[in-house]
């Protein structure tokens, strides 16, 4: 397993990181302790959650992703992990801290010390805005709605709260997620500014399916040196081959949860999905394994967050970090890009 330099950070983190937002719905905290034991002892040092988690959320099952990992991570050696967790942005979620979940510093302060109680650790390596408080296009919509205004925490109390929180020992870093080119470079500019941390990272939707980071926001990367955590690199499934021709198998998350994941359940998205099945067949690959392979090809990528729901899965996302991508794959990806781009943003 690769190890990556973590930004402008002393983090080393692997090329793999395991995602946990099943655990608690999908999988029982036998399982998520199965998992960890798993990545581990396959080299992955890397691991992300969220207050948010599980996904879908809802009121019964908010925070247990976290209260099913506290008491593995409790027994590791905890500087050997890099550990990652988010806080939750506003929304329509009364059962999130009682509906506080503007980011405002109190707000952001009580959630990373109920995240670091039910983790059972002293400190998070990289903690996340889960997504932006301001009025942004995110989860599948591409056009931003001046109509949707409405006032929103200043970006500059945001990094005031994360400034606190390092000085305080409780998290190392922070990071952005679901974030815009604009909004990471406005949280850039304000550090600069105000003379405070930047953030570190900043954690999108990438895959075959949504290649939107491929834009600006690469160019943003590149010349911040902010690097990408590259979440559903298999398009929730859609990039695995297991809903080839329509089909939509009844136990996996998109057929579990028929109101979760619209965008790539797009007739566009499942065409494309097929046409990339068919091109890794063609090369000697597994869809899971070209997909994974093509996000570690990208050069703003530090690591690609997998989840499974079992370790069978799990193992084959792992094991794609043995398969690289010769020229004529990678042509053959950006052909079937040029017919089909960004599906599922």
């Amino acid at each position: 397993m690769k190890i990556n330099k973590l930004g402008e950070s002393d983090l080393r983190v692997s090329e793999i990181c395991l995602g946990t937002m099943t655990w608690g719905e999908q999988n029982s905290e036998r399982d998520a302790q199965l998992q960890l034991d798993f990545a581990l002892a396959h080299g992955i040092n890397f691991i992300d959650t969220a207050e948010m988690y599980p996904v879908p959320p809802n009121a019964a099952t908010y925070a247990r992703t976290e209260t099913y990992f506290g008491p593995w991570l409790a027994q590791q050696k905890r500087e050997q992990l890099v550990i990652a967790s988010k806080v939750a942005g506003p929304g329509r979620r009364d059962w999130v801290r009682g509906g506080r979940t503007e980011l405002t510093r109190a707000n952001i302060t009580e959630a990373v010390n109920d995240s670091l109680k039910r983790l059972r650790t002293d400190y998070l390596d990289l903690y996340q805005i889960h997504w932006p408080g301001r009025n942004v296009p995110m989860f599948g919509v591409t056009r931003f709605d001046p109509g949707k205004e409405a006032p929103a925490i200043p970006i500059l109390e945001q990094i005031e709260a994360m400034a606190g929180l390092i000085k305080a020992g409780k998290i190392r870093h922070y990071g952005l997620s679901n974030e815009t080119t604009w909004g990471l470079c406005e949280f850039l500019r304000v550090a600069r500014e105000n003379h405070l941390p930047p953030p570190l990272t900043i954690q999108n939707a990438y895959s075959l399916l949504n290649r939107m980071f491929d834009g600006e926001l690469a160019e943003a990367s590149y010349r911040e040196k902010v690097p990408l955590l590259a979440y559903s690199p298999l398009a929730m499934g859609m990039l695995t081959g297991k809903f080839a021709m329509g089909a939509m198998p009844p136990r996996s998350r998109l057929g579990r949860y028929p109101d979760f994941g619209e965008r790539y359940k797009r007739e566009l998205a499942r065409a494309a999905a097929d046409e990339y099945r068919l091109l890794a067949q063609s090369r000697g690959l597994s869809a899971t394994e070209m997909a994974l392979a093509f996000v570690r090809t990208r050069w703003f990528v530090a690591s690609t967050i997998v989840g499974a729901t079992d370790l069978a899965q799990l193992k084959q996302n792992i094991d794609s970090v043995k398969v690289e991508l010769d020229a004529e794959t990678l042509a053959g990806i950006d052909a079937i890009h040029r017919r089909y781009p960004n599906p599922s943003a």
